[in-house]
């Protein structure tokens, strides 16, 4: 059975890192874009904090901090479906010589990420209540607001209440960085794999522990953060295989 030429193959490896450039550098540009609107989300809430608790607290203080409350909130859940971006972008990457692992890391990492838009509270209230706090001012009764306020105890409630796909993000962020430190040398800093190593299981005990202990939530969203921003440096630096001319080896 006659060999396939190695410049053949150098070719076709090549062509895949061109190919895949755009995505690199797009997933790049979406990790760095991710980190800055959850910063523009976090000065929001520094500006004027919502409620964490209290139906017709929160409902009146929406009413009276829509726009910032709305604006708020988008950029909490929006930029989900960037970091879905930048694990897929990952998953490409290290594919080649980490097939099993990238696949699971793929699956952990960004179908939570990807859920975050379906689910409708953030870490710091919900979409949902803004149609509850007009309706809840615009009750007439005392018995009407009560109805409204129940109903925002509910989804505040929820949006207290630990998630398990908060905990299995970070064991995709985990499993992503032992792929991408077990990739070859020079296609990411072995740095940015042991940030995501250490970001990955910090995240898996402060999602666990974020009421109990809710420093380790702090420790872990700065990690976060850095992750993204280093991972998406790595990403839009990607180095592309150059295309070798050997000579055709012998059938």
């Amino acid at each position: 059975m006659p060999r396939i030429p190695s410049a053949a193959v150098n070719h076709r490896a090549a062509g895949t890192g061109r190919e895949w450039k755009p995505l690199f550098v797009c997933a790049g540009v979406a990790a760095i874009l991710y980190v800055v609107l959850l910063i523009t989300a976090l000065v929001l809430d520094f500006a004027a904090p919502p409620p964490v608790d209290g139906g017709a607290e929160t409902l009146e203080f929406i009413a009276g901090h829509k726009a910032a409350y709305v604006a708020e909130q988008i950029l909490w859940i929006l930029p989900n479906i960037l970091a879905v971006l930048v694990f897929a972008a990952l998953f490409v990457a290290v594919l080649p010589t980490q097939k099993s692992l990238s696949v699971v890391a793929l699956a952990a990492g960004a179908l939570p990420w990807a859920l975050f838009l379906a689910v409708p509270v953030s870490s710091r209230g919900s979409l949902n209540l803004v149609y509850h706090s007009d309706r809840y001012m615009a009750a007439s009764t005392a018995e009407g607001r009560r109805m409204f306020a129940t109903a925002a105890e509910a989804i505040i409630a929820e949006n207290n209440t630990p998630a398990l796909v908060g905990a299995l993000s970070a064991v995709g962020i985990l499993l992503m960085a032992i792929a991408m430190g077990r990739s070859p040398s020079g296609q990411f800093p072995r740095w940015v794999a042991w940030l995501g190593m250490a970001t990955g299981a910090l995240g898996v005990a402060s999602e666990i522990l974020r009421y109990a202990v809710p420093e380790f939530y702090w420790g872990y969203g700065i990690l976060l953060w850095a992750w993204f921003v280093a991972t998406g440096i790595a990403l839009i630096r990607m180095p592309v295989p150059a295309e070798q001319h050997r000579a055709p080896a012998e059938p």
